[in-house]
């Protein structure tokens, strides 16, 4: 019987675990975020969040199953800096998928090799369901635009023809495809507790041989905005104001986010947020006094990629952490050292002639004094990719130790303007300078304000979120019908392709198929229906309810594309709220898009997350007995 090589199904205590972290953020998905605080019982300090990646890095996690779901969301955070939260829901709806299985006696085998071909056909969607972004928003001449109420652009009705023709064929596939399908030639599982990232093919459809229309990166941008309109608004500003200093790129839109800068300004209202050309940055009134002499004038420049310490050393000469002398003697030595080490910063700046120091770390505060006193401005933390830009237009090389400095590696032609004075009595003074060098290197800053200290850290999330999905749908090319269209296109294929094992007879490799692509698109309804009932128009089980009949009439129609491509976006009913841009008269206001390549990598790192934890489950926390017939062939080794 094949329950019975499944030992102690009960007790898979790390699924259990991934669900339960799951649940804490399900909150934050959809249009509609909503703060949370968190607070520390021991020091009493707290924190506002309004993300899945926030709530996490402020958490106390004392479990393997957590540790390991902060560093997958780490990661993919890293490079895309939205889709956390949906990663993590659907971790943990595929999670209790992976129980449900595991109850029924279903082996991990069958369970990983069933669920491995449903997130196969799932990227199979994707392909060809996406929209190219080719002339995308410029077709108004074609008289068949609209005008919307978010950003005030034209939207043009062509992407969601395209849309539905490519799902209509998307349909034709389904009914086709009565063969299983081999996930040996597919898709190969590689787990690993780091989840590196994997370059994103284009999967963009056939070539275009004609002359390319290129898109209006305003429309794409209002359709990415999912619920933060002020901000994109933000990002399409920075995105034009990058496009005007590089004129010879208009010709093909490009969103260059690594020369985007972001400032946070706390005390002002929201409506003072703007964004302006070159590096905005803060500084003390002891720098700002530097600042002052300095502005006018064609400074010179030193660029550190590291830390300006005299105890910094780069990765292959980093010594081990928390090793301390305790001697008076070494103490001692220790402070001549750094004396002797700063006088001799000192004297190699000053026979360079430079003015300005840019920092990627961190500077001590003695090396800030010790420069200001010799009219030398130090700002620290300043991106790598900004400094980079600052070499390439200055003439400027980074180097690691300032001993490294030579005539050769100063920078030439930097300018530094006092912005704006910030000082207000009661609070901290300090200045904003903007440091630029004068010439077209792309690098714009945004500036961000709140009245809430604490709410200033999530706005920036959100910019950088809005600025990511802008630039991947540029990169990308291609976009994925949005509003729970894609995940509704999804759930339909899971299902009929369920339908079809249900009526075979045996003689299949995996007998518990169906079994499990259903209970996969549970997931994805479950997902669906949450982010109905964040909107605040929706109870659970009316959610459900809704996403359940359109599934039914969506049954036996070859036009499923046209059924699904307006999914609860219009109607005057409350199955329109969805999401909330809607017309008064109930006609679609915005169309709303998806990133592919965001999408795609988040749903494989949550089925890969699922899985880790599931072998791991079965090889250590189960006690499988390696000396049982039959237990190895229903685990799939690391």
């Amino acid at each position: 019987m094949l329950g019975s090589t499944i030992i102690n199904h009960r007790q898979h205590y790390g699924l259990q675990k991934l669900s339960g972290l799951a649940g804490i953020t399900h909150s934050f998905l959809g249009p509609n975020k909503k703060y949370k605080f968190i607070q520390d019982d021991t020091s009493g300090e707290s924190a506002l969040v309004c993300s899945c990646f926030r709530i996490f890095e402020n958490l106390e996690l004392t479990c393997a199953v957590g540790q390991l779901v902060y560093e997958t969301i780490q990661a993919h955070q890293k490079v895309y800096k939205t889709g956390s939260g949906c990663l993590l829901f659907l971790a943990g709806a595929w999670s209790r998928a992976a129980l449900e299985c595991l109850q029924r006696g279903i082996s991990v085998s069958h369970i990983i090799s069933a669920m491995s071909e449903g997130i196969d056909m799932c990227i199979d969607v994707f392909r060809k369901c996406n929209i190219s972004t080719e002339g995308m928003g410029v077709a108004q001449s074609e008289g068949c635009a609209e005008t919307s109420h978010g950003l005030g652009l034209q939207l043009s009705k062509t992407p969601i023809v395209e849309a539905s023709q490519a799902l209509s064929h998307l349909q034709g596939t389904a009914n086709a495809d009565h063969k299983i399908l081999n996930t040996s030639g597919r898709r190969k599982i590689k787990l690993s507790r780091h989840f590196c990232e994997a370059k994103s093919k284009n999967l963009s459809t056939a070539p275009q041989p004609h002359q390319p229309k290129h898109p209006n990166v305003a429309h794409i941008a209002e359709g990415l905005s999912h619920g933060c309109v002020d901000v994109m608004n933000l990002v399409v500003e920075a995105s034009q104001m990058q496009s005007k200093n590089n004129e010879q790129d208009i010709s093909c839109p490009t969103f260059d986010i690594s020369k985007i800068v972001t400032c946070v300004l706390p005390g002002l209202p929201e409506g003072h947020a703007c964004v302006l050309p070159g590096c905005i940055v803060l500084l003390s009134a002891e720098q700002a006094s530097v600042a002052h002499s300095l502005k006018e004038q064609h400074l010179k420049v030193a660029l550190i990629n590291g830390d300006l310490s005299d105890t910094f050393r780069h990765l292959g000469f980093s010594r081990p952490a928390g090793m301390r002398h305790v001697s008076d003697q070494s103490a001692l030595l220790s402070s001549n050292k750094e004396e002797k080490w700063m006088v001799k910063l000192a004297a190699i700046l000053l026979n360079l002639e430079v003015n300005l120091v840019l920092v990627n770390g961190l500077a001590g505060e003695k090396v800030i004094q010790l420069c200001c006193h010799h009219h030398i401005l130090v700002v620290e933390k300043v991106k790598a990719s900004v400094l980079q830009a600052f070499a390439n237009e200055t003439g400027g090389v980074p180097v690691t130790y300032t001993t490294q400095l030579k005539k050769q590696c100063v920078g030439t032609g930097v300018k530094v303007v006092i912005w704006r004075d910030l000082s207000s009595p009661g609070r901290k003074s300090s200045t904003a300078v903007n440091i630029s060098s004068g010439a077209n290197s792309g690098l714009v800053t945004v500036i961000l304000t709140s009245c809430v200290h604490g709410k200033l850290q999530a706005l920036e999330d959100q910019f950088w979120a809005c600025a990511h999905r802008l630039h991947h749908a540029l990169k990308d090319k291609v976009l994925l019908p949005g509003a729970g269209v894609t995940e509704m296109l999804c759930v339909h294929h899971l299902q009929k392709q369920a339908g079809h094992c249900t009526e075979r007879t045996g003689g299949a490799a995996n007998p518990y198929r169906g079994v499990v692509l259903h209970l996969m698109a549970d997931g994805l309804i479950d997902y669906i229906s949450t982010v109905m009932v964040n909107t605040g128009r929706f109870t659970k089980v009316k959610a459900r309810t809704v996403v359940s009949q359109q599934l039914q009439d969506c049954n036996g129609y070859l036009g499923i594309a046209a059924k699904f491509s307006q999914l609860f976006l219009e109607g005057e009913t409350e199955d329109s709220a969805f999401f909330p841009a809607m017309k008064s008269d109930g006609a679609t206001a915005l169309k709303i898009y998806d990133n592919l390549s965001v999408k795609q990598e988040a749903w494989r790192k949550a089925l890969d997350l699922v899985f880790l934890i599931l072998q791991t489950d079965a090889e250590v926390i189960t006690g499988l007995d390696q000396r049982t017939d039959g237990t190895k062939e229903n685990l799939m080794l690391l």
